[in-house]
Order: structure tokens, then sequence, then C-alpha cells
């Protein structure tokens, strides 16, 4: 079977990936043009896309696919329409549990970050204009027993619930579609709520057409002066602009982000806030943690291969 790979992945997914298929490794990091797309589709058995790669409804209805699989690289799958991509015959797979704890330490690093102000504190540094310690310089939020408040408590939510309150003695609360008993956490039935109550709040839910814009005015509007938002699940969950605004007029305190709306461009307003925390999608990046997700979209590929169930259908 061919076997197109649309990034270049660290080399024991490539060997494993050369010791089971005829392997095509795009070199390029930028997302795939509708050309290509279609080129993978009808070139290649088996089509192992990533976050960007946009396998939407047009893409399949232009071409008669050759390929039966798309072996997705994450856990998020909202770049592909399943639905189109089933009607075409492909099966879908992504790669949970690779990615929980890599991304749920993310979401600690942007916690603490946007709290104590450590991104602002490093540019002030680097600027060469810091004048040493005082006591009232740079103060900021301290986490150790305060309020997190988590939106989605899928594998991620669960993981940063975990560290939080065992970690920091925090009061963890949630909101989700489907409560469940998590250790030191307290479901709460209404987002705005939880929003009120949080000093910290953290976006841990799936990308869907229900999530879109979850977070927008309302929501941030129902957040303390003093509260940061994180965000480390997909950008267009939080309504950017309205971020912006609330984040610009002071009405939170800041915000700590992985994933923007529009990725990867990145608002020019936004980057010239101060208390904003701006990351380069770092959920997954550490080579153990891209390595066992290429390892497990291979290993779908590979049950595909051998007419076996797959172990991580979508």
């Amino acid at each position: 079977m061919r076997l197109f790979i649309a990034r270049p992945l660290p080399d024991a997914v490539l060997d494993a990936a050369r010791a089971a298929f005829d392997v095509t490794v795009r070199p390029s990091n930028a997302p795939m043009s509708d050309a290509e797309m279609i080129a993978a589709l009808t070139g290649y058995d088996v089509v192992l896309p990533t976050l960007g790669d946009r396998f939407q409804a047009p893409i399949f209805a232009a071409c008669t696919p050759r390929a039966r699989l798309l072996a997705n690289f994450g856990v998020g799958y909202n770049h592909i329409d399943v639905a189109a991509a089933r009607a075409a015959g492909l099966q879908v797979t992504n790669t949970p549990g690779a990615v929980t704890d890599a991304t749920a330490d993310i979401a600690l690093a942007l916690m603490l970050m946007s709290a104590r102000r450590a991104a602002e504190g490093e540019r002030l540094v680097r600027s060469g204009r810091w004048e040493g310690w005082h006591p009232t310089q740079m103060l900021g939020l301290h986490l150790t027993g305060k309020t997190l408040g988590i939106v989605g408590m899928g594998r991620i939510g669960q993981a940063i619930a975990r560290r939080a309150h065992f970690g920091f003695d925090m009061r963890v609360l949630y909101h989700t579609r489907s409560p469940r008993a998590v250790p030191g956490a307290q479901p709460v039935d209404s987002l705005l709520a939880l929003m009120d109550q949080s000093d910290v709040v953290v976006v841990a839910v799936p990308a869907a057409p229900s999530t879109h814009h979850l977070i927008g005015a309302r929501e941030l509007a129902a957040m303390r002066p003093h509260a940061h938002l994180v965000n480390i699940a997909r950008g267009d969950i939080v309504d950017e602009a309205a971020l912006i605004a609330a984040l610009r007029e002071r009405r939170i305190a800041g915000a700590g982000l992985d994933v923007y709306e529009f990725e990867p461009r990145v608002p020019e307003a936004l980057r010239q806030l101060d208390n904003v925390t701006l990351l380069p999608h770092l959920g997954t990046a550490a080579l153990e943690v891209r390595t066992q997700m290429g390892l497990m979209a291979v290993a779908n590929a590979r049950a595909f291969q051998r007419g076996e169930p797959l172990p991580n259908p979508v």
C-alpha cells in the first residue's frame, strides 16, 4: 500500500511507516493546498494529514478517491469533514491519549506565565530596562489555593484538574455536557457561573460547530477583573475580537494562548498587548510526544492495511 505523509515527522515514525508501506513524505510544513489534497486522495491508499490540512466536502467532491483512510496526526480533527470523508468511502482516525499530558503541561505553563506575568517580565529583562527588584514590581496573581474553572472535562481537562488540585491545592470547577467523577473537581451547570466563580479559566473542549465562539463577549464579561483566560484547545472556540477588547480594556487581568482563531495569523492588536502570553501552538511539542502521536497514526494505518479494527476511529 502507498502512504502519503503530509509533513516531515520524527525519524522513528518514518522508519515505522517505511517498514510497512511505500511512503511519500511531503517536505513542506505548510498546510496542503487543494491540489495537493486531491492528488493525495487519488494517488495513495492511506493519507496521514494533520492540523491545517482542510479535507472538507469540496475536496472529496472534486475527485474519486483511491484512499480509504485518513490517519490524522493529532487528537483534534476539526479540519476534516468526517461525514464527507465517510460518504466518499474513507475512514478517519486520530491519536488520542498521546497528547494528553503534554497539552495539560502547557495549560499549567500558561496559567503560571499569565498569572505571574512571566512573559512580560522576560521582555522587560531583555529590553535592558529592568532596574532591579523592588517590593511592588510586577505583582501578579498567586495561583496556589485559587479557583480553576475548566471548560470541558475530557482526557486533557482531567489531566489539568489533577495537576491544579494536587499540585497547586486549587479548587477545581468544571462545565461540560456530561459530568463525570473527577477527584477534586466539582461540576457547574452554567458556563457563565463557571466564568464568574473562577480565578483562572482554561478552555479544554474539542472544536466543533457547537463550540465555535463558545467563549464570547458575554462569557468574558462574566469573568472577574483579576481573572485569567487560558486556551489550549482550538482558537475558534474563543471569539478573538471579544478577547482583545476585554484585554485592552483591562476587564480581565490576562490571557495565555497556545492557539488562535485564524492560526497561524495572530492579530497585531493581540501581539501589541502586554497582558497576554502567546505561544506558537506548543501543546504537544516534545519529541517523545510527537513520536508517540506518529506511531499511533501509523498503527491505525497498519490496522487498516491488515483488515483489522481501527484502534482510534472517529
